[in-house]
């Protein structure tokens, strides 16, 4: 007897994510990108500086790779293994949050754009004066002018926290915009959204169960990409002098403070370089693998 039964076909997020797995370049970045998350979130708790067992650290001041020092120290003696795995929590995290900051700021001014006829046009001549104006001097007044007061509020590593991620985040948002504004004009003629506004079902709902799960996918590509946008600006922002306190490491933070001593130990600034290009370079690979992944056409050939 046959068995007559229909296979079920596989589900979404497997369709996607074997799609993904194609990518080899998406499946490397993702690879190391998980390395480095896991590396700095635990790295910490199992690796213990050797400096803390010694009194007078001067003496182990600007000292080279060795089984002791796997990276070498700073011009304090502090283990730069260490260091670097502690400032790479805070610059991921600087990454993580201003890009959560961004997307849901640029999706709410993308829907409303693209949705409301009347609202299009002056909330795409705000994102073109956004877009205009030049990032980096931006955040640079930004920062002068309000570190200050929000340290003698929250604290100064708080505070400083605070105003990078939340001034990298209010300056990131029009890619995002402009993006899903353009889906949201093409969604909003599709048949099932017509129904819906034909049976009298009001435009909030329309957005919330027809729009936005139709948007999800340029979102997430543009949500990988601002990550490692934020990262790079954090780290102008402290290698300019001008990001986190001078006790509170940031990879950014790293180069800045061994610029000064590249001639005597080069690897002060190779290691949170090279921290910085692989997170960069494995989020923008993984950005390339979701929007094929969630592409249906590219997914069904």
């Amino acid at each position: 007897m046959t068995d007559t039964s229909v296979l079920k076909p596989p589900s979404q997020a497997r369709a996607i994510w074997a799609q993904f797995r194609t990518h080899k370049g998406a499946l490397f970045g993702l690879i190391i990108l998980s390395v480095l998350v896991i590396a700095v979130l635990i790295g910490p708790y199992l690796w213990i500086p050797e400096e803390l067992k010694v009194v007078d650290k001067i003496k182990l001041k600007n000292q080279g790779p060795s089984l002791r020092f796997p990276l070498g120290t700073d011009q304090l003696g502090r283990d730069m293994l260490s260091r670097v795995m502690l400032a790479g929590r805070v610059s991921l995290a600087v990454g993580f949050v201003a890009m959560i900051i961004a997307i849901v700021f640029g999706t709410l001014i993308g829907v409303l754009a693209g949705y409301y006829r009347r609202l299009d046009g002056p909330l795409m001549r705000l994102t073109d004066m956004f877009l205009a104006l030049p990032l980096i001097p931006l955040l640079l007044v930004m920062v002068m002018l309000f570190r200050d007061r929000i340290a003698g509020i929250i604290g100064p590593e708080l505070g400083a926290f605070t105003l990078i991620v939340f001034a990298i985040g209010i300056t990131s948002w029009m890619q995002a915009a402009r993006v899903v504004r353009g889906e949201v004009l093409a969604l909003k003629e599709r048949e099932y959204v017509l129904a819906s506004r034909s049976i009298g079902a009001p435009p909030r709902r329309i957005i919330l169960r027809h729009i936005l799960p139709n948007v999800v996918s340029p979102v997430m590509v543009a949500a990988t990409l601002g990550i490692a946008e934020a990262i790079i600006t954090e780290s102008v922002l402290s290698f300019l002098g001008l990001g986190f306190p001078p006790d509170f490491p940031t990879w950014g933070r790293l180069l800045f403070d061994g610029l000064s001593y590249i001639q005597v130990s080069p690897e002060r600034v190779i290691w949170p370089g090279l921290a910085i290009s692989l997170t960069v370079l494995s989020v923008n690979y993984i950005g390339d693998g979701l929007r094929d992944a969630l592409d249906p056409r590219i997914r069904g050939r």
